[in-house]
């Protein structure tokens, strides 16, 4: 009888099975999830064998996108304002720049056009940066393939 009043002590383990499904669950919404995320503008930019420029602070620089039909993108990054790429009208282009600007003064701003892009579209793009103070503005391109530009 002794044997039969023997105390059945309690289990001190944690059952983790239940914490592995909900991690393989979420591991999968984020791997379903992450290509969905398009944080840029498909443009066809034009080829050039120009030097990449070297990140001046290891900022993210703004990208002001001209696409074919003359609608503007702007791109400030993870770290300014927290703005992502979306399409913007010129006054609130000239007014986001310029906000970003005067707080950053050397941030550094490219503006990318597609190859179909006319050069006043560009030139008004960068017509509406100079109005929104930025002094030094690069082109963006896309480097020429092996054979090409020899």
């Amino acid at each position: 009888m002794a044997s039969q009043r023997k105390k059945r002590r309690p289990m001190a383990e944690i059952n983790v099975v239940p914490y592995i499904d909900v991690m393989l669950v979420l591991l999968v919404i984020f791997m379903i999830t992450a290509p969905l995320l398009n944080l840029g503008v498909e443009v066809d930019l034009p080829k050039a064998d120009a030097e990449p420029l070297e990140s001046q602070q290891g900022d993210e620089p703004l990208v002001v996108t001209v696409l074919e039909n003359g609608d503007l993108y702007l791109n400030a990054g993870g770290d300014l304002d927290g703005t992502s790429s979306g399409l913007i009208d010129p006054d609130s282009l000239v007014a986001t720049v310029s906000a970003i600007v005067r707080r950053n003064p050397d941030v550094q701003v490219l503006v990318g056009g597609d190859q179909a892009v006319g050069y006043g579209q560009v030139y008004n793009a960068m017509v509406l940066l100079q109005k929104a103070g930025v002094t030094k503005v690069g082109l963006m391109s896309d480097p020429l393939e092996a054979g090409l530009g020899e």
